[in-house]
């Protein structure tokens, strides 16, 4: 008997569902893609995570079940929205394999984000299985996460599986040394991964609007950058610990007059190394910087990145995620990239097939990180044919 990763101790696998001939199998996938609306045809602009379920819907169909996904599109939050039907991933989903029906988006209805009783039970009327293949929800306790594990044998689908070994493996045993870089816009959405990474990791990159907090908390002035005055003790206790924490040194700034973003680009851009005077707004790490993190990512056995450096979709400031993302790629270690505006940035330059691992799910991914452990997970653990842990 194979020994299971112990990230995957006591989580049903699909093989602990028994025999499937002739059983209906709901399968709650995350095909939460993005969409795009080109002479009133609806396109899907990225099919990643629709790809990525086909390995377990296939698995399923081959041992003889017929297959039912659902899954959430946006936020209509309990309400009917055209623009958010499931019927143009239903149609997609046809190019990759056949026979496998779509529920309609179970955010249209209202039972679903409150994990309404009743929502559940209809929702797995008629079903004698249920495969939660949707990590990028599985932080989410919502109806059609948490609640069929309760009624009905249950399991981690095969993304799912691969979603918690890959990421757990950066909680027991990574390959040293270990480099996270953490990235993005707002500081208090980072500030727990960033504590939890401290205990873990031997450096840490910070960059993205989330950096000038923590250089504020060492005494830089940052000008009219992102700046959460209320996280400043805060990351000047992160700052504290032992462990190696990069910030950028210099940083790409733009002129009060200037406008940012696609379509929108205008002002001075200068690089300044070291404080950053007033009006002036920081949007990328400056070229010094990511020269440095890229030594300290080369040098790395694992390499956790999640959040990019800048504001990548306005090519001036892309500079630094382009660095980032390119020196993970051709690192020879572990790369492990958690989901959202990073694999993104990784799909923009062009990266994808050079990344060892990519996550389906941002936030997922940084909550698991965090605490070890998710909603979903522990729903599925409590499943009737979940296996003793041992």
């Amino acid at each position: 008997m194979t020994t299971r990763p112990a990230a995957l101790a006591g989580l049903p696998l699909l093989e602990d569902l028994g025999p499937l001939k002739n059983k209906r199998v709901l399968v709650r996938c995350d095909f939460n893609v993005p969409l795009e609306t080109h002479d009133g045809q609806t396109i899907i602009t990225d099919d990643f995570r629709i790809r990525e379920a086909i390995p377990t819907l296939q698995w399923l169909k081959d041992q003889g079940a017929t297959v039912v996904c659902c899954t959430h599109l946006g936020r209509p939050h309990g309400a009917w929205v055209p623009q958010l039907s499931v019927a143009p991933i239903a149609e997609h989903l046809g190019r990759y394999i056949d026979d496998i029906a779509v529920l309609e988006n179970l955010r249209f209805s209202p039972g679903e984000e409150d994990n309404d009783p009743s929502t559940v039970s209809e929702l797995i009327e008629g079903f004698d299985a249920y495969v939660n293949d949707a990590f990028g929800a599985s932080h989410r306790t919502h109806a059609s996460v948490v609640g069929p594990p309760a009624f009905l044998p249950s399991a981690a689908g095969r993304l799912l599986e691969k979603e918690v070994e890959v990421l757990g493996s950066l909680l027991l045993e990574p390959k040293q040394p270990f480099v996270a870089i953490v990235g993005g816009a707002k500081v208090g959405d980072k500030l727990g991964i960033v504590k939890a990474l401290s205990e873990k990791a031997d450096s840490i990159i910070i960059g993205g609007g989330m950096a000038f907090t923590f250089l504020a908390a060492q005494g830089r002035h940052v000008g009219a950058s992102m700046l959460d005055e209320s996280r400043i003790d805060d990351c000047r206790e992160i700052l504290s610990r032992s462990v190696e924490i990069l910030l950028p040194t210099d940083v790409v700034a733009l002129s009060a007059d200037g406008e940012f973003g696609p379509g929108c680009e205008s002002g001075d851009v200068v690089t300044y190394d070291g404080d950053i005077p007033e009006g002036w707004k920081g949007l990328d790490v400056g070229p010094l910087s990511a020269e440095s993190f890229s030594e300290t990512i080369c040098s790395a056995g694992t390499i956790l990145w999640n959040g990019p450096m800048g504001v990548f979709e306005d090519h001036r400031f892309s500079h630094g995620t382009e660095k980032v993302a390119r020196s993970v790629a051709q690192s020879n270690g572990i790369s492990i990239v958690g989901g959202g505006d990073s694999a993104h940035a990784a799909e923009e330059f062009g990266l994808v097939d050079q990344l060892d691992f990519l996550s389906t799910g941002g936030g997922a991914s940084l909550e698991y990180l965090e605490f070890g452990d998710l909603p979903a997970l522990a729903a599925l653990r409590s499943a009737p044919n979940a296996p003793r842990r041992k």
